[in-house]
């Protein structure tokens, strides 16, 4: 099995917009309009010459446990919950944010591996951004423009080198309720 990234952040911080520079497809919603994407979405990054690992699209965690932001939420948590290796994203252009110092505690709070990715750098100070959110104290800091592919190659090789090799999990999966299909042929 492939190991997993998961894209987690608050609404239209460029979670898609990532997903699609790293699937190279145009699988994932991109919208002005923030809370399109609700579902987990799942592909493939194939870097040339590299380790393949699968990445989940999640919707934006907007600070509300009722309705369909709630429900979009637990999706998001849960992604964040199974991955090998979660990528925070935010906006560089917007700064830190109130919501995102929750979705910080809250995946601290998880235990995985994460990468704190400042997202919509183009046209601006990369490392203003940085100073922005050094107050989160990460070691782990890649700045990217999703729309431009700015920094695509080097989120990928930041994340393979934290990433393990592909049937090297740790823990199998032990949840009794849990579904399991399998197709054969």
């Amino acid at each position: 099995m492939l190991p997993l990234v998961a894209l987690v952040g608050r609404p239209n911080v460029g979670k898609s917009t990532l997903f699609n520079a790293l699937t190279r497809s145009r699988d994932g919603l991109v919208h002005d309009e923030p809370g399109v994407t609700r579902d987990r979405h799942y592909g493939v990054c194939r870097p040339e010459g590299k380790p393949s690992f699968a990445v989940v699209d999640t919707g934006g965690i907007a600070g509300e446990d009722e309705g369909l932001a709630g429900a979009t939420a637990r999706q998001a948590r849960s992604a964040a919950e199974e991955a090998d290796l979660v990528l925070f994203i935010v906006d560089g252009r917007e700064g830190a944010s109130a919501l995102d110092d929750e979705i910080l505690a809250w995946l601290r709070k998880t235990a995985r591996p994460t990468t704190l990715v400042i997202n919509k750098i183009d046209g601006i100070d990369a490392q203003a951004a940085r100073n922005d959110f050094a107050r989160y104290g990460f070691n782990d800091v890649i700045t990217v423009s999703s729309a431009h592919r700015q920094g695509i190659d080097e989120l990928i090789d930041s994340s393979l080198a934290r990433l393990p090799e592909a049937g090297a999990a740790t823990e199998l999966d032990s949840d009794p309720s849990r579904i399991r299909i399998a197709f054969i042929g």
